[in-house]
């Protein structure tokens, strides 16, 4: 077989971005509403920082506004959940985006679950987890969102595609399944308790890696012409430095898929396009208008 097709997250973002602008734009021309995300980042956790300040770009080149507010590392769980709360009845703000990971010894489910559903662009709020699994509108968690974008822009079939999900994460694996299951595959998640991994991976049309392994999906684990979607970013040691790789050994996955993402330059673009297309639409469904055409 010829290598496999490179789907480019990056192009399937920029196009996601450049109808994101325009959709911003009709809603400030036609009912002076400017959509706005406001993002909280406690402690400084430098990956967090460089996310938050990417987001921040990202918003501005749309025509989003971004808040950004700071606590400190120590900051008390009811101050951090007192924030999300004003927030909440800030009219200015239509998308609230609590940076994960929390620092250690605040729970993360109590800051999300302060969050209002409406304004809840990541998609982890349980109203919002529940609404995705019954099939009823609501906001959809990014990467997930993204994913199936992805499969998509690259027409990859999905009625009655076998589609396995390496992964059971709250943040990607399971919602993944629930928008593939929607979109009526045959939907099988995988983990690392789950026995024969590569024989369950061999079955799929369709492959999602979330499993946070470097590497660990090769070519021999797969059927020829599968659509394969890394999801993991892995920093491993080079003689040269380092270097960013996916959970799929992208070198020996291309001999064998019909269609696979790159590490980096894959889902990951996708992920913040997604969290300004949540934005828009958090500020439209608020008011009771219209999601916009094409988004």
């Amino acid at each position: 077989m010829a290598d496999a097709t490179i789907i480019d997250g990056k192009a399937v973002a920029a196009g996601l971005r450049k109808r994101v602008a325009p959709a911003a734009a009709r809603l400030r021309e036609e009912h002076g509403i400017t959509a706005g995300l406001a993002a909280v980042l406690v402690g400084d956790d430098p990956a967090s920082q460089v996310y938050v300040r990417s987001k921040a770009r990202a918003c501005t080149a749309a025509g989003l506004a971004s808040f950004e507010f700071r606590l400190p590392a120590n900051a008390a769980p009811a101050a951090i959940i007192e924030l999300v709360q004003n927030l909440n009845l800030d009219e200015r703000v239509d998308g609230i985006l609590v940076q994960l990971p929390l620092p250690r010894g605040i729970d993360p489910a109590a800051v999300i679950g302060a969050i209002d559903p409406a304004k809840d662009v990541d998609g982890f709020h349980p109203v919002n987890v529940g609404r995705l699994w019954s099939g009823n509108p609501g906001l959809i968690p990014c990467t997930p969102q993204g994913i199936l974008l992805l499969l998509r822009a690259a027409e990859v079939p999905l009625t009655g595609a076998e589609a396995v999900v390496l992964g059971r994460s709250a943040i990607v694996g399971r919602p993944v399944a629930a928008l593939l299951l929607a979109a009526d595959c045959t939907v099988t998640i995988a983990h690392s308790k789950s026995r024969d991994l590569a024989g369950l991976c061999r079955r799929a049309d369709i492959l999602v890696a979330a499993i946070g392994r470097p590497q660990m999906v090769t070519g021999d684990w797969l059927k020829p012409g599968a659509a394969i979607i890394d999801v993991g970013i892995n920093r491993i040691a080079t003689e040269a430095g380092s270097r960013l790789v996916g959970d799929v050994n992208f070198e020996t996955a291309r001999r064998v898929a019909g269609k696979i993402t790159p590490v980096p330059g894959g889902v990951g673009p996708m992920t913040i396009a997604c969290l300004l297309r949540n934005t828009v639409l958090a500020a439209c469904r608020r008011r009771g208008l219209a999601d916009p055409a094409g988004l």
